[in-house]
This record gives C-alpha cells, structure tokens and sequence, in this order.
C-alpha cells in the first residue's frame, strides 16, 4: 500500500473560541418583597368544619399546582420554539422576528459597503516588527524530572508491551503519541511505535515513520521510555503474527491515573501486551508531574518531522523570507480552517443558498453518516454562529487583518487544506492582500507530489509559547464578537479599524497569559500551554528560531 506523508508548515492562527453560561431557579434569584401575612384570626370553627375546610383548600391546592404546570408545558415548547426561528435568521422574516445579532452571515454585503473606504485608507500600515508588545517575565528555571521512579509500580522490569492505536487528523494523533509515551511511563511498559487508525474523512494512509523521524523518537525517549519498534517473535507467534488478536481494551475517554494502575495494569501483568483502541484523549490531562514531563518531551523534544517534510518546510520558509526582504523577511502565515470538512462539521451557514445546504449535508452523510440526523439531535446554525463556533472565511479574515492595520503590501503565506469553494472565497481575500502565497505557488508540482496536506493549529500555538517564553504570538479573535460586529451594515470603516486594533492588542495582552487553573483540562494542557510544567527543556540561547515566524 502506497503512502504519502502530510506537510506541515508554520502557520498563523486566526481562530478563536469562547463559551458560557448559566442557570437559576425563580425561588433563589427572585428580588420582589413578600405581601405582609394576613391577622390572625381568633375565631374558633368546629372540629368537622376544620377538616372539611383543610380537604377543600388541598384540592384547590393541588388544582392550581396542575393548572400551573399545565400551562409551563405549553409555554416553554413555544417559547423554545420561537428561539430556534429568531436563531436561524433565513426563517425569521417568516414569523416577523428579527435575528439575533451576530447569527445571520451578512460579512459579504458588507464588505461591498466598505469595499470603497478601504481601498481609499492611506493610513500608515502597522509595522510587522512591532505588533507584539507585550513580554512575559520569566521564571527561575527547574531542573527536568531524571526519571519516573517514583511511580514505577510493583514490576522490577518492564510490565509488558503497550499498543496503541492513534485515531483522527493530525492533532489528535499527535495529542494520542504523547500520551501514549506518558502512559507507558506510568505503567512501566515498552512501547510500540504507535500505529495509525485510517479514517474515512482524511483519508490518509500514512504511518509513523512517513510523518515522524522515527529513530529521533526512540533514542529521545531512552532513559525515560523504551520504544520499540516491533514486538518480539515469541509473541508475534503467541497471536498468529495479528497484532488485533492480542487483548484489547477499550478506554473511556480522559481516563485518570488511578484507572489506568487499577484496571488496566493488572491486564498488562497478566498479559504481558495490551491493545488500547482507539486512544484518542484517553489519558486525563491532570496526572502527576513526572508523567507530565514525558509528555513534554515527547511533544518538543522527541516528536522530530521526517527528513522529506523538514527540506520541503524549510525551503518553504526560506522562498517566503527572500520574497519578504522589505520587511526584513516577516510576513504573516495565516491559519485557514475553511476547508469543506470543517465547514460541513460545523454546521453553519454562508452565502451559498441552498446549493451550499445541499452540498454540505452530502459531506456531512459521507463523512459522518447519520451522527447529524440521530433522534434528538438539533442543529441551529444562528446559536454556533453567535457562540464563535462557525470558522471564518477568507473574507473575514482579510477584513480583519485589513482593519488591524496590514495594507495590500503585506506578505501572506495561506496555510490551509483546499478551502471550500475556493474560486468564491479566496476572491475578495486576493483584492484585499495580492501578495498571498501558498505551498502551491511556493513550491513545484514535483516537489509536493509526496504529500498530504495537514494542520496542527494548537500544537503550533503550543509550539510558539515554548519558543518565544510564553506569548503565542497569534491572533486569536473574539469571534463572538467579530460576528456581531460583521454583521453592522451601519458601520463605518474608521470604527471598524478600531474595533480590530482592539482585538489585536487584546490578542497580544492574552498571548503571553498563562491560565491558573488548580489542575489541567482539555484547554490548558502543556500542548497549547507548555509553560510552567515544559520550562525545563527550554534553551534560552537555542538560535534555531525562524525569524519569519515571528509575527
């Protein structure tokens, strides 16, 4: 079976994600003061009169109990109901609700409105050297952890052979090799090459070893974890030479430790091999500092690109910078994530009319087959437009770099898969930034023949704040507040400018944050956040930064 490997390339990350809320009970939250009790009254009623009275008052009691209860049936369906039409926007004109702002994608018409004033702004263009202002004190470096003796459990060798099968794109194979190294740390197991699960959507049959020095991987990890890169022939033998008939367990996701040293130790032991698929997020991001290390060092030190991949990144990066000699070889990388995958999962509605519905229900079938249609499931594209879960187009991001201040003369590299549409959408994107490069105009068809294309937008981010002592020196918009600001046909660009140069700073202030959270999730893991826990890798005077990435 013939295989490609995937590309990979530095990126400017132009995404951003925010969400929350909240509930309350009438009881608890109610303001207004209690009417004053009724006098008392000192009358006496006789003993059968006083029963016959406490029966008729529980019977209405419960009447208006049922009437009140009756009435909430009725009324909280309409009301959900009403939401989903205001939400929708193209059924609002409908019923006579006007949408919610932010929820209906009106950024094409306004572009042709500002279109005139944008091409006329002779402003001074922001600098590329001076966008990010902030900087990040840095800490007293520790010293890396030598080993995770004091979690080695109660084997004085090796507890037996781990197999992991890694699942998804790019990132979560990435994410599921990381862990796979930390928990066979915690378990005192020898590893195997992790192999890669094929999947319907990305179609991309490449292995380790296509993606990955594998020999850097192996001799980075020694001392820490052993890494092999085939089980030995007494055990090929033990199971028909079929690595899916050895023991297999099948984890919940973001399991903790004492999971992993309860249940599935004891298996390993007994066994001798385990089989763990699929392992994407299988391991919870909370585990113990040592465990913690190996996942650093597996994501920046050990995790090195195959040799085809690093030339062809490099001469990449070397054409933009020669290309880029006016602004003392910067530019901007911009990370797209407009591709027809992404746009299909994430259910939300462009300017396509109904032949976009169409198109997309089709990828949505063939990539997920019924997941969107299951009983219960709703899918409201005005909500995920208002929440920023719908990913920009070229458009978009063109006008807000244009209101950030980066005129015509700036030097785009576009990282992206194929973007949907891409004749449409690359279009206006192209008359705001001329000088926008891709890897197929950067490099030749010969050169890309043997590749895929692929992302990793957090690991890149990740990448950054361990490189430049914490600040990810990425935009990341509030695209919340974006989608409202898109959708301000009264607008003028001047105010609009404005509202960008805001989101640029803010990108700036929170570049360098790192969260304080008591212990790790999803969203702060070392992979996106490597600083404090990654530090101690850190070489301060490393020189092998690409200056080109710097803003």
């Amino acid at each position: 079976m013939g295989t490609k490997a995937k590309a990979h390339h530095h990126q400017y990350n132009a995404n951003g994600a925010g969400g929350g809320g909240g509930n309350g009970s009438e009881s608890s939250n109610s303001t207004s003061p209690s009417p004053p009790p009724s006098p008392r009254r000192h009358f006496t009623v006789p003993h059968c009169r006083r029963k016959l009275r406490t029966k008729t008052i529980s019977v209405v009691s419960g009447f208006l109990l049922l009437r009140r209860f009756l009435r909430l049936l009725v009324v909280l369906p309409l009301l959900y109901v009403s939401g989903l039409l205001m939400c929708v926007g193209p059924f609002s004109g409908l019923v006579g609700h006007t949408p919610l702002p932010g929820s209906v994608y009106r950024s094409h018409e306004m572009f042709q409105l500002l279109w005139p004033h944008i091409l006329a702004d002779n402003s001074t263009p922001i600098e590329l050297s001076s966008v990010w202002r902030y900087r990040r004190k840095l800490k007293e470096q520790k010293p890396c952890p030598s080993s995770t003796a004091g979690l080695q459990l109660d084997s004085p060798g090796p507890s037996g052979y781990l197999i992991v099968e890694v699942n998804g794109g790019l990132n979560q194979q990435r994410s599921a090799i990381c862990n796979a190294v930390a928990l066979a740390g915690l378990l005192n197991a020898v590893l195997l090459i992790p192999r890669f699960e094929f999947h319907n959507v990305w179609r991309d049959p490449s292995t380790f070893t296509d993606i990955y020095d594998e020999d850097h991987f192996i001799a980075t990890l020694e001392g820490h974890v052993k890494v092999v890169k085939e089980l030995p022939e007494m055990l090929m033998e033990k199971y028909d030479h079929n690595i899916t008939t050895i023991p297999t367990l099948h984890v919940q996701a973001w399991a903790p430790v004492r999971y992993y040293t309860g249940e599935v130790y004891p298996v390993l032991q007994k066994k001798g091999v385990i089989r763990i698929a699929p392992f994407a997020n299988r391991l919870a991001m909370n585990v113990p500092p040592p465990i913690q290390h190996l996942r650093c060092l597996a994501n920046y030190e050990a995790l090195k690109f195959s040799s085809p991949i690093s030339n062809l990144a490099n001469k990449l990066v070397e054409r933009m910078t020669e290309m880029s000699s006016r602004t003392g070889g910067k530019y901007i990388a911009v990370h797209l994530r407009f591709e027809e995958d992404m746009v299909a999962f994430s259910c939300c509605l462009y300017d396509g009319g109904e032949a976009e519905n169409v198109a997309m229900n089709s990828i949505r079938q063939k990539g997920w087959g019924d997941k969107f249609k299951r009983k219960g499931r709703v899918t409201l594209p005005g909500l995920n437009r208002i929440d920023g879960k719908c990913p920009l187009t070229p458009l978009e991001v063109g006008m807000m770099l244009r209101g950030m201040g980066f005129d015509n003369s700036t030097l785009i590299y576009l990282a992206s898969g194929k973007i949907y549409w891409a004749e449409k959408h690359l279009a206006p994107l192209l008359k705001m930034f001329p000088y926008l490069h891709t890897k197929k105009s950067l490099a030749t068809p010969d050169e890309l023949a043997p590749f895929e294309g692929g992302n990793f937008p957090h690991f890149l981010m990740g990448h950054r704040r361990f490189l430049y002592n914490g600040h990810a020196k990425t935009i990341m918009p509030d695209k919340r507040k974006l989608v409202v600001l898109l959708q301000d046909m009264s607008m003028s660009w001047n105010d609009f400018k404005l509202e960008m140069e805001a989101i640029l700073t803010e990108s700036d202030r929170k570049g360098k944050i790192v969260p304080r959270v008591k212990k790790f999730t999803r969203k702060s893991s070392v992979y996106t956040y490597p600083l404090p826990e990654c530090s101690c890798l850190q070489k301060h005077n490393n020189t092998q930064i690409v200056q080109s990435t710097h803003s």
